[in-house]
């Protein structure tokens, strides 16, 4: 299964740069890499992204990330991807910009 990861600039500037990372300020201070599925990915984008400029949208396969990725209830009962372990680019299977519209995000084409 295909989940998202939406990184900052300097977020992503890391990634490509290190090899790996612990994600977010959120995501050390957790304890884990949250990802949304993709009917997640919108509100999750809408609710801790609002306004934000400069964007990347990173797709795993959830099953390539091994034991360390759990799936744990979280806002409004979902199950939520956490991986604990350090997110990889060389696991990444795409990363799109994820501009900012009039109306909020822009998913690319063809996004679930």
């Amino acid at each position: 299964m295909l989940i998202y990861k939406i990184l900052r600039a300097a977020e992503w500037a890391d990634l490509q740069n290190l090899g790996e990372t612990q994600g977010a300020p959120v995501d050390v201070a957790d304890g884990y890499i949250h990802f949304s599925t993709a009917e997640q990915a919108r509100e999750t984008a809408a609710k801790h992204f609002a306004g934000e400029e400069n964007l990347m949208l990173l797709a795993y396969d959830s099953e390539q990330l091994g034991e360390a990725m759990k799936w744990e209830k979280s806002r409004n009962d979902q199950l939520f991807p956490h991986l604990y372990a350090p997110l990889r680019h060389d696991q990444a299977l795409w990363a799109k910009p994820l501009p900012l519209g009039a109306d909020g995000h822009e998913f690319p084409e063809g996004f679930a």
